[in-house]
């Protein structure tokens, strides 16, 4: 018996996730480890189930993924855009559900580069006039 596994690939800032969907009880697994040893906060581990509550199928997959690169912030938006990619693949009738929450756009927003004269992005050393 071979089971079926869905694939998606997700990104957020520098962080990339490979995300593979399979039927089953609900357990997540990030870089081996269990989604509640991995992220310490509760609000990342609330951002990765996101795609799953908003088509009904809380505790109907088990989630393996491998994310590298980046924070924790970012590799939990990774996750979660990578899921809801796979959930494509398991049923195209969840891309209205998926779309509508916005977890299939990839968010473009990267870190600004630092500009010469500057100390970042945009901060300026003090000035002063004499």
């Amino acid at each position: 018996m071979s089971v079926t596994k869905y694939y998606g690939t997700g990104r957020r800032k520098k962080s990339i996730a490979r995300v593979y969907v399979t039927p089953g009880t609900g357990k997540i697994t990030v870089n081996g480890k269990d989604i509640e040893e991995y992220f310490g906060l509760e609000t990342l581990k609330v951002i990765v189930r996101q795609p799953f509550a908003a088509i009904h199928g809380e505790g109907k997959f088990d989630v393996i993924a491998n994310v590298h690169g980046g924070g924790i912030a970012g590799q939990a938006g990774a996750i979660r855009h990578g899921i809801s990619r796979a959930l494509l693949q398991e049923d195209a009738d969840n891309r209205p559900a998926l779309k509508k929450e916005g977890f299939l756009t990839r968010d473009s927003r990267m870190k600004e580069r630092r500009k010469y004269g500057l100390k970042k992005a945009r901060k300026a050393p003090q000035f002063s006039k004499r």
